[in-house]
C-alpha cells in the first residue's frame, strides 16, 4: 500500500520552479525573434498600401480632369470624394473613398494639391504624396507622383512626415 501511494505523490508532483523558467526563458527568447519580423510586416503592408493609394488618386485624378475639363485637375484630395450618397460635383467628385480623402489611412498621410493655376483658375498639374504619419512605427519611406503618372519614393533620410510637393516628388526616383 506505501509503494502505492509513493508512486501517486511522484505523479502528482508538477513542475519545479526551475522548469517554470526555464520555458518562460525560452517563450520569451522566441517572442524576442518573432515581435521584429512582424513589425517589419506591419511596415512593409503600410508602404505597400500608400503605394496603392498613390495609384488610386493618379487615376482619380486623371477621371476628375477629363470630368471637369474647365478646372483641370483637383485643387485638393477632398475634391475626389464626396459623401453618401454621392452626387458628382466639382468639389465633391465621387472618385476616391472617404478614408483616402481624408488624408490619412494605414499609417500614411496623404495630399494632392492642384499646381500651375493658370490665370481662369485651371490646374495644370497636380502633387500627390504619402509620408508615414510616424516615422518608423507606420512606414519609413515616402511616395509622391505628379501628372506624369510616376510613381516615385525618397528612402526619408530626413525622417519626414510630411508629404512632399511637386519639386520635391521630381527630384525623386521612379519606383520600380
Amino acid at each position: 500500500m506505501a509503494r502505492y501511494s509513493e508512486a501517486k505523490d511522484e505523479e502528482m508532483r508538477g513542475f519545479t520552479i526551475i522548469e517554470l523558467l526555464i520555458a518562460i526563458v525560452i517563450i520569451l527568447i522566441i517572442a524576442a525573434l518573432a515581435i521584429p519580423k512582424l513589425l517589419h510586416s506591419r511596415l512593409a503592408a503600410n508602404e505597400a498600401d500608400a503605394v496603392a493609394s498613390i495609384k488610386s488618386i493618379n487615376a482619380a485624378e486623371v477621371a476628375y480632369q477629363a470630368a471637369y475639363p474647365t478646372r483641370g485637375f483637383a485643387a485638393q484630395l477632398s475634391y475626389m470624394a464626396g459623401t453618401q450618397p454621392c452626387k458628382p460635383s466639382p468639389t465633391s467628385a465621387c472618385l476616391l473613398d472617404k478614408s483616402l480623402a481624408s488624408g490619412a489611412k494605414n499609417g500614411y498621410s496623404f495630399s494632392a494639391i492642384g499646381t500651375k493655376q493658370t490665370a481662369n483658375g485651371l490646374y495644370l498639374d497636380y502633387a500627390a504624396g504619402g509620408s508615414p504619419i510616424a516615422y518608423g512605427d507606420t512606414g519609413v519611406r515616402l511616395f509622391c507622383s505628379t501628372s506624369d503618372g510616376v510613381l516615385r519614393y525618397s528612402a526619408n533620410p530626413s525622417h519626414s512626415m510630411v508629404p512632399p510637393n511637386a519639386s520635391q516628388c521630381q527630384a525623386e526616383p521612379p519606383l520600380e
